[in-house]
């Protein structure tokens, strides 16, 4: 019986991922990969089988179930599995659902931590999700659609708050925290394939966000990321949204 590895892959770039992840990576004779993770990381893994498991949002996906009984099996069968999953394993990312299989097996795994999306889009951005006097404390959050959620509300007290596998909502998710007290004119950052060479950003505001000022601008092929609060504002936020790509600025 072999032992399992949850690897959180990091946010996209391949020489993000940690130097223990990438060893394990090297010595894996399985690698159960996301969809979103970058070809160019599975090449730290040559000798191993890769089988993505990926699930994309609107797309045909593996289930999770089977998922877990994919990661039981190949632990059965070999010394090293590896589970690389996309930014950190433990955030949004069903880690549980995969330990409770393997607990449920009797098979050993170890949880290998990653760089999360919002940390990365932080930094690409060079702008601090706790910054001095504006900024104490951060959400990470994914939409809830339930109409009788309170969520929204309490997402809303944080001072920076980042919604993860926001895309679709974007709209709504503005609104709903305007409603919830949070003013038009709070700065929005949207980070689209972060750390990747595919990277670029759009700086509006809540207010525009809410008008679907950003839906046009979105790719629904990329991974994205809102990132909402005075902490993202720029040191002279224009009229009209901006985007950002790699290297370059040019007017929405």
């Amino acid at each position: 019986m072999g032992k399992v590895y949850l690897i959180g892959a990091g946010p996209g770039a391949a020489d993000l991922i940690t130097v223990r992840g990438m060893r394990l990576l090297e010595q894996a004779d399985v690698v159960l990969h996301d969809a979103l993770i970058e070809p160019a990381m599975l090449d730290y893994a040559p000798n191993a089988k890769k089988i993505a498991v990926g699930k994309r949002c609107g797309q045909r996906s593996t289930a999770q179930h089977f998922i877990n009984k994919q990661i039981v099996d190949a632990a059965l069968e070999h010394g090293v599995v590896v589970r690389l999953k996309g930014g950190d394993p433990m955030l949004f990312g069903r880690a549980d659902e995969e330990m409770r299989a393997l607990e449920a097996a009797g098979i050993e795994f170890e949880v290998v931590p990653g760089i999360t999306a919002a940390l990365a889009s932080a930094a690409s951005l060079q702008r601090s999700l706790t910054l001095r006097g504006v900024a104490r404390s951060v959400a990470l959050a994914t939409h809830s659609r339930a109409a009788d959620s309170d969520e929204i509300r309490e997402q809303a007290k944080a001072d920076s708050l980042v919604f993860y596998m926001g895309r679709d909502s974007a709209p709504e998710i503005a609104q709903q925290l305007i409603e919830a007290g949070r003013p038009g004119s709070t700065p929005v950052a949207i980070v689209e394939a972060c750390s990747t060479s595919r990277e670029r950003s759009l700086t509006l505001t809540l207010a525009q966000m809410a008008l679907g000022e950003a839906q046009e601008w979105l790719d629904p092929a990329q991974p994205s990321l809102l990132m909402i609060g005075e902490a993202f504002r720029e040191r002279s936020l224009a009229a009209k949204p901006k985007v950002h790509l790699k290297g370059m600025q040019a007017a929405a």
